[in-house]
């Protein structure tokens, strides 16, 4: 190699150290330049810079701090215990006006049949099962079901438990049970009919009091790509919804799974989708007019990538975004973890602040978890909840709650 192109090299590689990426681009380059010098006349030396220049602008890697929580056990709360037989999965939760009441659904096995209920009156920390109250065929109800609160037109709030199918994965789609009373008694309502994946995966409150539902689904609702993101909205509190109409759709790549929620201003909302492919990092659009239109789909930060978005905003105005870890060469990948940072660091495409791992997976495939509930507490503290295998052993899946706050991460995170 001349001087000229190894001083030239050498300053590439000096100015790339905070590139998140600089370690294997360093990795490529010298391994790359020994081939070359051994192999090749010395007109190729500029080639071999070329090539570590793109290994930099393709490599994708961590660009902000890990922090772990994930041994510290007395944060844990087993919600539901798997055995040697019994696979606990895909739980959502949902905390009532109080910020103690917390209501947690799941299904049994891997995206199996619903009929599990859980309440807990105290944050988290001890809950009851109440299957029994629920309607017998709510055990029908199959894949991922997910509770929202919802108000009608009337002023009346009601509890929804939404599920992707009933009877088989064929069937009607998206069945639902009801509640007037806050919980306390359950009735079986009509399946809306919608072909999914799974059922809503979040919903947002529109500025004129109707909600908008977001869902994904393949061709004729199969689980096989191409997958895509719908959206419908009811005006009565959930009871019927509009004709559903696609708003994400990716050439090459497969958005699932959205999380939307509304900007601190309230006047935007943004959606977090899970990418199938898991080829790279997730996707975000956005939208300024209520869903009336998004914008298309483009990546989210690395610490982002993920799936199965859910969070929640911190009283200090942060998000708190938990989800199973898919990020590009991330140390963490597979297990249950949160990004910390703002809705501008979503908007700007920055880092943010930092991530933290909650729990660790124990599967042998160990991306099997991560499907989250995120609730903010009436004292502040954040109840993460998912499925996942907690132990080491024969038991098979278990739904686990971890409990912590802000400023206990900002410790953490301070040097």
């Amino acid at each position: 190699m001349s001087q000229s192109t190894k001083t030239l090299s050498n300053r590439f590689l000096q100015t790339q150290v905070g590139h998140p990426a600089s370690q294997l681009a360093l990795a490529f380059f010298v391994n790359v330049q020994r081939v070359f010098q051994t192999m090749m006349p010395l007109r190729f030396s500029a080639c071999v810079f070329l090539f570590a220049w793109i290994a930099v602008a393709q490599a994708d890697g961590p660009d902000l701090p890990t922090l772990d929580l994930s041994d510290q056990m007395q944060r844990h709360v087993v919600i539901a215990e798997g055995t040697e037989t019994v696979y606990q999965g895909h739980p959502t939760t949902l905390s009532l006006p109080d910020g103690k009441t917390v209501f947690c659904v799941w299904c049994i096995n891997h995206g199996g049949a619903a009929g599990p209920m859980a309440r807990s009156t105290d944050g988290g920390k001890t809950w009851t099962r109440l299957d029994s109250r629920l309607p017998a065929e709510f055990k029908k109800h199959l894949n991922c079901p997910s509770i929202y609160r919802l108000q009608g037109p009337d002023g009346k709030w009601r509890l929804w438990v939404f599920s992707a199918a009933k009877g088989t994965r064929s069937g009607p789609g998206m069945p639902s049970i009801m509640s007037e009373d806050e919980g306390e008694t359950w009735k079986e309502m009509p399946p809306l009919g919608f072909k999914c994946v799974m059922t809503f995966s979040s919903i947002a409150r529109l500025k004129d009091g109707r909600y908008l539902g977001l869902y994904h689904a393949g061709p004729e609702g199969h689980d096989r790509p191409p997958l895509k993101v719908y959206q419908t909205i009811t005006a009565d509190g959930g009871f019927t919804w509009s004709t559903p109409r696609l708003v994400a759709a990716v050439e090459g790549k497969n958005p699932c799974e959205p999380f939307v929620f509304r900007s601190p201003d309230g006047d935007e909302l943004c959606c977090l989708l899970r990418e199938n492919t898991h080829r790279g990092r997730s996707l975000m659009m956005f939208s300024k007019d209520d869903g009336q239109t998004w914008s298309q789909p483009v990546d989210t930060p690395w610490g982002l990538s993920g799936d199965r978005h859910m969070g929640v905003y911190s009283e200090d105005g942060r998000l708190v975004v938990s989800f199973r870890d898919q990020a590009p060469n991330s140390p963490t990948r597979g297990h249950f973890v949160a990004w910390v940072g703002t809705y501008d660091d979503i908007r700007q495409g920055k880092a943010g602040q930092y991530r933290v791992k909650l729990l660790h997976s124990h599967a042998k495939n160990v991306r099997d978890c991560g499907y989250p509930g995120m609730e903010r507490l009436q004292d502040g503290s954040i109840l993460a909840t998912t499925y996942l295998k907690y132990r080491p052993g024969p038991e098979k899946h278990s739904v686990v709650c971890t409990r912590f706050t802000l400023e206990e991460l900002d410790k953490l995170a301070s040097p």
